[in-house]
């Protein structure tokens, strides 16, 4: 079982070699995900990316950290931020930006950009953020400590905290269990972590 798990994802040495932002301890990458421009990608201790992947742009990803298979994460310059213990279950999309689609302007990268019309923003997950199966994230959204999507969601405004979302557009249907943080301390301790390394700064000066 060790030596399939090995073979399915990236050795330590040849993550080294892609020349990330910031690379973590016990990092594990599949190697039939496709990551553009790893020099702008800063993944923390622990964190995991499955097959089938793509990654994209301005990317900072925390400690424990999943994002699972097909997942696509497209975070351009404006960037996409996946704070600790955040995850994306399958095919998950997040877009830090896209088309105009009101017929205003022209999309697609067949044209040249000044018949285009880009919408560019910033995206966040904050810690414990978990987004489900098929979701689809829209550029500028904020999801908020501890806000769970459920799956096959379409999610086009920041959420609040320690809130659950569902739906086309995603709406709040109630609250959500804080017992996690709890179990967080436990795990951290059991770590040997005074504490959880926020993801912002893993890729501080010299990272």
């Amino acid at each position: 079982m060790d030596s399939e798990r090995d073979s399915r994802y990236f050795s330590r040495q040849e993550l080294e070699s892609m020349r990330f932002r910031h690379l973590g301890r016990n990092v594990l990458i599949s190697r039939t995900t496709r990551i553009y421009d790893p020099e702008y990608v800063a993944i923390g201790d622990h964190s995991i990316v499955d097959d089938f992947c793509v990654l994209s742009g301005n990317l900072q990803v925390g400690r424990n950290v999943h994002i699972a298979h097909g997942c696509r994460v497209i975070a351009g310059r404006e960037g996409v931020l996946m704070d600790d213990f955040s995850g994306l279950a399958f095919g998950v999309t997040i877009f830090a930006q896209s088309d105009d689609y009101t017929g205003e302007a022209l999309t697609n990268p067949t044209v040249p950009m000044q018949y285009r019309r880009i919408a560019r923003a910033r995206v966040e997950l904050g810690r414990h953020v978990i987004i489900g199966a098929g979701t689809v994230v829209f550029p500028g959204v904020m999801l908020a400590e501890g806000s769970s999507v459920g799956a096959c969601s379409m999610v086009t405004r920041s959420t609040e905290a320690w809130a659950v979302y569902v739906g086309v557009p995603a709406k709040k249907v109630r609250e959500r269990s804080r017992r996690m943080l709890q179990l967080e301390k436990e795990y951290l301790q059991q770590e040997g972590s005074d504490d959880a390394v926020p993801a912002g700064s893993v890729v501080g000066p010299g990272a």
